[in-house]
């Protein structure tokens, strides 16, 4: 068990995957300064309320995943930019409010069973839902940039995390799929999700080409 400074935010961070944060209240710019100062990570959580009227005594969700901070770009007041990469899982055990952020006693909560051949057959079958959900992303963006494939991780546990990260769906739904017992769990789960969600994105891009197609004409 370690104590971790926790970040509510209204997003879910899962292992593997980065977030840029800019950093302006002055609980968080010192927690930073701390974090940097010590070389250690910070806990990001998901708030259970709004953030406009988060205080001290708010719960946060309980499953979380710590973020170790990768470049800072230092702004007036104080203020600064960060990225930090989101490193592994773990669960808040208790809260402490005696600092001026949040502090919670948290333990490790990895995911079982992401070696396990089912896991591997269910990352096979995410896999081609994903590349086409970005594919999609990208026209719709009218970004001419062919989409690689290779750039999506081999590791089946890797490949489900960044699959939960990019797809566009309520910070709720997001933290079901963090708080996954097991990788073939999490891979299913966000599988299921991909093919709601690419049917859905093709329709609104064809809805969108459809207009400018009908504004053609021969005459």
């Amino acid at each position: 068990m370690v104590e971790l400074p926790l970040f509510p935010l209204n997003t879910v961070l899962f292992p593997g995957v980065p977030i840029s944060l800019h950093i302006f209240e002055e609980r968080y710019k010192e927690m930073i300064e701390m974090c940097l100062a010590s070389h250690t990570p910070f806990g990001v959580v998901l708030s259970r309320g709004e953030l406009d009227g988060y205080s001290l005594e708010a719960e946060p969700n309980l499953t979380g995943t710590s973020a170790q901070i990768t470049q800072v770009e230092r702004l007036p007041d104080g203020r600064m930019n960060i990225l930090a990469v989101g490193l592994e899982r773990f669960q808040v055990v208790s809260l402490r409010y005696d600092y001026p952020y949040l502090m919670g006693a948290v333990v490790p909560y990895p995911i079982t069973g992401e070696d396990t051949f089912a896991a591997e057959r269910a990352s096979d079958s995410l896999r081609p839902w994903v590349e086409r959900y970005l594919e999609i992303l990208s026209l719709a963006a009218d970004e001419d940039i062919e989409f690689d494939a290779t750039q999506l991780p081999d590791d089946p546990l890797a490949l489900g995390y960044l699959a939960a990260a990019l797809v566009q769906i309520p910070s709720e739904q997001k933290q079901e799929l963090l708080d996954a017992p097991e990788a073939t769990t999490l891979l299913h789960d966000v599988r299921t999700i991909y093919t709601r969600e690419v049917p859905l994105l093709q329709r609104m891009l064809e809805a969108e080409e459809a207009p400018m197609m009908g504004s053609f004409s021969l005459n």
